[in-house]
């Protein structure tokens, strides 16, 4: 199983038909949702934006697409099987449509929302997933270099941090990130 790395855009035109097409990386539904609902609100004259979301959340997986009143599997399950035929989890992927005029027959709409999505993959990255958890480190202000540099090193992104008598980081650590942290002394860490 993979995951997308990284953030896409693409545009095209179909028989007059604007097309563009939105992959965002999500780690939970509800940024999959807010994002979906970001979208809706820049292109709201669009005449449709058809999505499509797979993710896991806390080992549950989240997969849902809708086609915005395209006709029924003309857009959003095209796009859809690209994605899951590879694999792939932790986007959400609109597809933005501004009709031009000229209809494209169910055929002309499964093999322009399928392009859509074939140009979005051509410009991603993917990486393994592998499975984090939530912890709260806790820890004196001696340490924090020490930390930064594991923090660095790793590529972690810190979710929360706070600076009282001691600092307080949330981190989503995968078991050997968290192996790394267990090594440092002094340093209290916490599942969340």
């Amino acid at each position: 199983m993979v995951v997308v790395k990284n953030d896409s855009q693409i545009e095209f035109v179909e028989r007059k038909s604007k097309f563009i097409g939105y992959l965002k990386v999500v780690k939970t539904k509800k940024e999959a949702i807010d994002f979906i609902e970001y979208i809706n609100k820049i292109h709201k004259d669009a005449t449709h934006n058809v999505y499509v979301y797979r993710l896991i959340e806390n080992g549950v997986e989240h997969f849902k697409y809708d086609d915005d009143g395209e006709p029924l599997n003309t857009a959003a399950k095209p796009m859809a099987e690209i994605f899951e035929r590879k694999n792939i989890y932790n986007f959400v992927m609109i597809a933005t449509r501004y009709f031009g005029g000229i209809k494209l027959g169910a055929g002309g709409l499964i093999r322009a929302y399928a392009k859509v999505a074939t140009k979005l993959y051509e410009s991603i990255e993917l990486i393994e997933y592998v499975e984090k958890e939530e912890y709260l480190i806790s820890f004196s202000y001696d340490k924090l270099d020490l930390v930064e540099k594991l923090i660095r090193d790793n590529e972690l992104d810190v979710l929360e941090k706070s600076f009282l008598e001691k600092i307080n980081m949330k981190l989503e650590l995968s078991k050997e990130e968290l192996l790394e942290f267990e090594k440092l002394r002094d340093i209290m860490i916490i599942k969340i």
